[in-house]
């Protein structure tokens, strides 16, 4: 069924229901006009890419070329075509009926989506040698991309001792910024491009930009940039903590391996102009992988009006890996960066907590979660936020502690239990803020989400769940003078079953594409310690949960498996880390979610919980080609005009086979539409020994009958492909989807596919 638009006459409705629905006078007035490719033999230089896009701004400026100029943003011409441009609706809606023009959007501003994970994993922290029997010390070779806040190159993550010389074929830029100030910037063996992205940030932001832009050079003023790096590619630092919790040896997947910076997010946001900037250089500059913890609100757009999509097809094309975070939505058919060429994370868990118990006056102990480490001597009146309520505000209200809603009288000195639902606008950290604004002593909150993030806090504080809250709540209704002491939050190991997928992380379905399952894979993002800018609150190290946080991990495991693998496309590295992920928990049991403990599914993990070791190894990997995402594009109702523009060749949906968006090599299988009985066809390509025999094993969804056609496959060299279809017949039609899986084992390797189905029935519960 197609899910994206088809002609190149719904390009243009598309653009121009999106200008409509999203232009206003308060709106944003900078556009991307995308052009794809380009035409294969027509590039032309950069100058003349240049000359032509001023003219098509000349066009809709009434002719004026001084006016053309003064609109232009930016101009893309390494890795595709385009240019950003402020404009008003009329002319945005005039450019895209020209031709060449694939699609117009406006500028919107994307959200900025450690020690101990590595080990959970298998890898081990205190070293960066590699990994024993596969040779990983290829890394060096190896050029990550990252699309963030900036990096700190002072911090010891980012240190370039022993390594060698700058690769040969780096084609990138250091810019270095204002010399002499703050912002001044360095590159080294190490960290060895640093590119920034303001254009975009300024237009919108206007005068507003030059107080929210602490560094005007790839120098990371946030932490997130510096944060996300260390995770995927920092080195080896003996003694990294925050504030004593989490202390040990830390490092990044691929300690060895370079990075490259592109600064297109500041501290209010990353605006798609500056991001398709940073892909278009990233691309040229000679990168192997790209990460971009960062990405679209919920529901996604069109994969070719969205930033991110286009990057990464263009990207991929060039035989880079891009690698995304699912999002912080923490609902179902809430995951973004849904496009199937880019490999998408969901966040989970480790064993690590950091735990701050409540020790009640009846001597009972209640574990909470906090990063605060304050001390408190003795215990101290405890009271619900709501009877500390203060002028027009309810009980209700001041129970959320909201801002101004507390009475500094009545919470004076005191410790106040506040909720936390789905629905509070504020943060953990701000609502402490506002405790301690009151005078309070300390603060209970009792977060419904159960998400378990821990905050560090403006006061001594800590989180609990909704169950150990109300046995809170119900302590202080007992006796007229309830008391508590908060403890100091200590770390704390094997304290839950872990890996768990993250409550805070999106889910699938893809709300694009539910053929292709989404997100991809799942990996460490809840309480995650890495490198931090001291630019922000003077510190060098810090902690932090989301899917950013999960997006660096697999990254870094990427750099691993392509450092092993040189030659591997985008897919294969794909493929190794998606089929060799797991489904189980470190006590053998289905791996569930938080904050309900349900078992979770493909649609909270993807393939599974990323395994370092086993991704190294996969034996069998599904391999795709630029060619193959044509074929999809064709599938999923682009057609030939739409898909020449895209790719620069004279690709034609026509002279391709009908298809269906499952016919993609993906290492998954998902059928959101099954009518009684249906066939998906994978080609499997042997990367492990050169002979060897695999047998699938079946675990079907419930209701669904599934055969393996053939059950054997056996190769005899390395590099061979073989083709075998999956059956997918109707027994009982269950309700909604169902999900199940089959592995293929062999004597030296073992590769599971994830399987998601859903029954097309009619009112009457017939198919």
């Amino acid at each position: 069924m197609a899910s994206s638009p088809g002609s190149a006459m719904f390009f243009l409705l598309f653009s121009l229901v999106l200008l409509g629905e999203l232009c206003c006078c308060s709106c944003s007035q900078v556009f991307v006009v995308y052009m794809g490719k380009g035409l294969q033999g027509d590039s032309g230089s950069h100058r003349d890419i240049l000359r032509l896009h001023h003219q098509m701004l000349t066009d809709v400026h009434d002719g004026s070329l001084e006016k053309a100029q003064a609109s232009h943003v930016y101009t893309y011409s390494r890795g595709f075509q385009g240019f950003a441009a402020k404009l008003s609706k009329e002319q945005a809606m005039k450019l895209a009926e020209m031709p060449g023009v694939v699609s117009v959007f406006p500028n919107t501003k994307r959200n900025l989506h450690t020690t101990h994970s590595w080990d959970f994993m298998g890898l081990s922290t205190n070293a960066e040698a590699g990994v024993p029997g596969l040779y990983t010390k290829n890394q060096e070779n190896v050029i990550v991309g990252f699309i963030d806040t900036g990096i700190w190159p002072e911090s010891p993550s980012f240190s370039d001792h022993g390594m060698p010389p700058v690769p040969k074929r780096w084609r990138g830029q250091c810019q270095r910024g204002e010399a002499n100030s703050p912002s001044n910037f360095t590159c080294n063996r190490k960290i060895i491009g640093g590119r920034y992205y303001l254009n975009g940030f300024q237009t919108e932001e206007g005068g507003s930009s030059t107080s929210a832009v602490k560094f005007i050079s790839p120098r990371d003023s946030s932490g997130h940039g510096s944060h996300t790096a260390s995770i995927a590619a920092g080195r080896f630092v003996r003694n990294m903590n925050f504030g004593g919790l989490g202390t040990g040896g830390g490092r990044g997947g691929a300690p060895m391996a370079r990075i490259a910076v592109y600064k297109a997010c500041w501290d209010s946001g990353c605006y798609d102009v500056d991001i398709l900037a940073a892909f278009d250089d990233a691309i040229s500059d000679g990168v192997n992988i790209i990460s971009v913890s960062l990405g679209p609100d919920y529901p996604q757009g069109d994969y070719f009006s969205d930033a991110i999509s286009i990057g990464s097809f263009h990207a991929m094309s060039n035989g880079i890996l891009v690698v995304s975070s699912a999002g912080n939505a923490g609902r179902q058919g809430s995951a973004t960066n849904l496009a199937p060429w880019m490999l998408t994370v969901a966040a989970g868990t480790t064993d690590r907590s950091f735990v701050s118990y409540i020790r009640l006056a009846n001597g009972t102990f209640v574990m909470g979660e906090s990063l605060s480490t304050y001390h408190m001597n003795t215990s101290i009146r405890t009271i619900s936020a709501s009877t500390a309520n203060a002028g027009y505000f309810t009980p209700y209200q001041s129970s959320f502690c909201l801002d101004s809603s507390l009475n500094r009288t009545k919470a004076r000195g005191k410790i106040l239990i506040c909720r936390h639902t789905e629905s509070s606008s504020a943060s953990h950290v701000s609502t402490s803020m506002v405790v301690k604004k009151a005078g309070a002593a300390g603060m209970i909150l009792i977060d419904e989400m159960g998400d378990h993030v821990a905050n560090h806090f403006a006061l001594p504080a800590t989180a609990v769940g909704k169950a150990m809250g109300d046995k809170i709540l119900s302590y202080t209704k007992s006796t007229r003078h309830a008391s508590t002491m908060i403890l100091p939050a200590k770390t704390f190991l094997g304290s839950r079953d872990a890996p768990r997928v993250a409550a805070f992380s999106s889910r699938g379905p893809s709300s694009l594409t539910p053929e292709i399952l989404k997100p991809d894979v799942a990996a460490p993002g809840l309480n995650i310690l890495a490198a931090w800018s001291p630019a922000k609150n003077d510190m060098h190290f810090n902690i932090l949960s989301g899917t950013s946080m999960a997006c660096p991990h697999v990254t870094g495991i990427a750099a691993l498996v392509k450092s092993v693998y040189p030659s591997w496309s985008p897919s294969a590295i794909k493929s190794a880390i998606m089929t060799t992920a797991t489904v189980l928990d470190n006590k053998r049991k289905p791996m569930t979610t938080d904050p309900d403990g349900r078992t979770a599914t493909p649609f909270d993990f993807g393939s599974g919980f990323m395994d370092p070791v086993k991704a190294l190894n996969p034996g069998i990997i599904f391999d795709a080609q630029p060619e193959d995402y044509k074929t999809f594009l064709c599938a999923i109702g682009y057609d030939d005009h739409s898909l020449h523009l895209i790719t620069g060749y004279n690709s034609t949906c026509t002279d391709r086979a009908p298809s269906s968006a499952t016919a993609l090599n993906y290492p998954s299988i998902t059928i959101p539409y099954l009518k009684k009985s249906y066939s998906v066809i994978r080609t499997m390509t042997n990367v492990g020994n050169p002979r060897g025999a695999y047998r699938a094993v079946v675990s079907a969804p419930r209701g669904i009958n599934v055969t393996v056609t053939p059950e054997v496959l056996v190769f005899e060299k390395y590099g061979e492909k073989k083709t075998f279809t999956v059956s997918f017949h109707v027994d009982v039609p269950p309700p909604g989807y169902v999900f199940g899986n089959f592995t293929w084992h062999g004597r030296h390797a073992r590769l599971m596919m994830q399987l998601a189905v859903k029954v097309q029935t009619d009112d009457k519960g017939l198919i």
